[in-house]
């Protein structure tokens, strides 16, 4: 026994994550919100001051390829580079305010990218020629199951966004992530008991690797409303043809995540009409900021704490695998790496939103 502790005590710190110092901060400076939620951020966590870096970029939510390099990476670059912080940050948090995508052309060999997915292989291009940014470029995180994050192993950054509707909201993520605790249920819904199905299959194996006792898994083509006590829920949003309702009534526990199947969910973070629901593709009537589908920024309005999306189409084999976030989640990985181990692409449509730091801790 005294043998088998030595060594838990040894495993611990591989999956223990980094911590403030590990972190850079980018704030908008043209942009109020970017501002107030950055300043929130590094108070509440304690960021060191010289973590900070300040850029000044269009506060529009889709941004060219040249405005993306001159005005987001290049600054983040030299802050980078400046205050030799190239190797010590693991995880870049962007800000509300700091635009969200990268226009281009659209389809797998495309240019069309998150800013925030561009932003990861900062660290790899900080060493060697740029990336190509046409199609996407392998995760070398992906389903990395063993030992700590951190460089140059891993010759990329984490990067989560700080945002929602509005500084409350944000206010909201950030405090929920400090109080997280490794307790509550795993929601799964699957559109049906077809294991043979990429995407459900994906789905029941995140439940096989939970506990029990903690996992509410629906294989029926139901969808699971008003569940109590979550901390995590995956599912296939808008694209389960019987949800109909923007929200599920569900109670979100501090350090809840969220992962969907939904091509467009991070397209915007601009808040819709109230009476504004889930649409069809057949009637543009039906849609905002161009798509019918589920938002992202509606749970962490709703009270998660974490979520991921995209801003453009993905493609299912590239959306987070939740047999792969969710077993993370509750073994106690950061926020930053149970998401981005779950994503098997980079450059690519992917948005993480919330504290990179936020952790249940151990089950």
């Amino acid at each position: 026994m005294k043998r088998l502790a030595a060594l838990l005590a040894l495993a611990a710190p591989l999956l223990a994550g980094g911590d403030a110092s590990n972190v850079l901060v980018v704030i908008n400076d043209a942009s109020a919100l970017s501002r107030a939620a950055g300043e929130y951020y590094v108070r509440r966590r304690e960021i060191p001051l010289r973590n900070v870096c300040h850029v000044r970029a269009s506060t529009e939510e889709a941004v060219t390829r040249d405005a993306y390099n001159a005005s987001i990476a290049a600054p983040i670059a030299r802050c980078l580079r400046s205050r030799k912080l190239v190797e010590g940050i693991y995880y870049i948090v962007t800000t509300a305010g700091v635009p969200l995508k990268i226009e281009g052309a659209a389809e797998l060999g495309g240019d069309q990218a998150s800013v925030d997915s561009e932003l990861t292989l900062l660290y790899a291009d900080l060493h060697g020629p740029a990336h190509a940014t046409h199609g996407f470029i392998a995760n070398p995180f992906f389903d990395n199951r063993g030992g700590q994050f951190g460089h140059p192993r891993f010759a990329m950054y984490l990067v989560t966004r700080l945002a929602g509707y509005d500084f409350p909201d944000i206010r909201g993520e950030i405090d929920r992530a400090l109080a997280a605790r490794n307790t509550g249920k795993f929601v799964i819904d699957m559109k049906s008991s077809d294991r043979a199905a990429e995407g459900d299959n994906w789905l029941y194996e995140a439940a096989r690797q939970l506990p029990p006792g903690r996992v509410v898994l629906d294989e029926s083509d139901r969808v699971l409303t008003n569940e109590k006590e979550v901390i995590a829920y995956a599912a296939w949003g808008s694209n389960d043809p019987h949800r109909k309702e923007r929200y599920l009534g569900f109670q979100w526990l501090p350090g809840a995540i969220v992962t969907e199947y939904v091509s467009t969910n991070a397209r915007t973070f601009a808040r819709p009409p109230e009476n504004w629901t889930l649409g069809n593709w057949r009637d543009v009537n039906t849609w905002f900021a161009g798509a019918p589908q589920t938002l992202t920024a509606d749970y962490i309005h709703d009270g998660a704490t974490g979520a991921s999306g995209h801003v453009y189409e993905p493609y299912l084999p590239f959306t987070p695998r939740p047999d792969v976030l969710l077993p993370a989640w509750y073994q106690g990985r950061n926020l930053a790496e149970s998401f981005w181990m779950s994503i098997p692409a980079l450059s690519w449509q992917n948005v993480v939103i919330g504290d990179p730091l936020c952790s249940l801790g151990k089950p």
